[in-house]
């Protein structure tokens, strides 16, 4: 009897250990019209972990274990203006720890260390529809992702790409008007500096009815770009679960022009968070040293607002989502 419980002891730890590690990797793949594109990817891994260095932050993974598991969910994951792969690591491992498969797209030519197309808004959610496709068909754990279980996770513009890859048609056309009123938006001041064609002329050149990728079941959407652009009409085709962010305190996209213009148009409306005193890049992962000395404007915070403290809600809250929305 004692030998049993035991078994059965050691077994129970077996499976809490799973549930709590996870692994690791990047790997760069062949993205849109062959630019090379870089993914860091985690997953549920039975393997040991340890400190793995990840640009100027660190994480106790398993870079490189074997994934665990099968029929897993997939989460892809579009950071920001200027971001990376790495912007949101803590809800990336949160979300492995948890069950799912994270692929984190570092966006070709908008990225921290080259932002030449970063006005280029509709390239991104094609980079997000080869992620899936890198994904489903050539990574080579793909047989332990279901293709039926596919989400998204976007900030800022990648929110706003988040939305184009859910079946959002965004009217680009708006965006001189509003940047006519508003010049002093980010988006308005990002144009302003950029060479290279107008939102207006991409819209011609690509149509965003060609950009809605089916295969994404659900979406989280923190701080929207561009949410303005997306009209009633624009929203129409966006039937799948959305869990939409807004900070309250926002100077970079200021309300109600962006999560809330998206909140009005939304045929179905989303689950909606509105964070208390909080400013645009709290939804960004805590900053360590050696990031908040490279970057102190992402990485400040409003006087009484705790970033750490805010995340641990905020990542238990898009796992929950996604665990609920995502399920077999």
């Amino acid at each position: 009897m004692q030998r049993l419980l035991l078994l059965v002891m050691l077994l129970l730890a077996s499976s809490l250990v799973r549930v709590q590690a996870a692994g690791f990797q990047v790997v760069t793949i062949k993205g849109v019209g062959d630019t090379p594109m870089q993914l860091a990817i985690w997953y549920p891994s039975a393997a040991p972990t340890a400190a793995t260095s990840m640009g100027l932050a660190s994480q106790e993974v398993a870079a490189g274990g074997a994934i665990d598991g099968a029929s897993l969910p997939l989460v892809i994951v579009s950071h920001g203006t200027g971001g990376s792969g790495f912007s949101h690591l803590d809800t990336a491992l949160a979300l492995a720890r948890a069950g799912f498969v994270v692929a984190a797209v570092t966006h070709p030519g908008d990225n921290y260390a080259d932002q030449s197309k970063s006005v280029s808004v509709l390239d991104r959610p094609r980079h997000m529809m080869r992620t899936v496709d890198y994904m489903l068909a050539e990574w080579p754990g793909h047989d332990r992702i279901d293709a039926k279980r596919v989400g998204i996770f976007g900030f800022s513009a990648g929110g706003f790409t988040a939305l184009v890859d859910a079946g959002g048609k965004p009217d680009l056309s708006l965006i001189a008007p509003h940047c006519a009123k508003h010049p002093g938006d980010f988006a308005c001041m990002l144009l302003s500096k950029q060479n290279g064609p107008p939102p207006q002329a991409q819209a011609a050149a690509v149509s965003a009815r060609d950009l809605g990728d089916k295969r994404i079941r659900s979406a989280v959407v923190a701080a929207p770009a561009l949410g303005f652009t997306f009209t009633e009409e624009g929203l129409r085709d966006v039937r799948i679960p959305v869990q939409l962010w807004r900070a309250e305190s926002d100077t970079v996209l200021p309300h109600p022009w962006y999560a809330e213009a998206v909140w009005n148009g939304l045929p179905v409306k989303p689950e909606y968070h509105v964070v208390p005193k909080a400013e645009h890049y709290e939804f960004l992962a805590p900053c360590t040293e050696k990031l908040a000395a490279v970057a102190p404007q992402i990485c400040r915070s409003p006087e009484g607002f705790d970033r750490g403290a805010f995340h641990e809600q905020f990542n238990a809250d898009v796992v929950g989502f996604f665990s609920k929305t995502l399920k077999q």
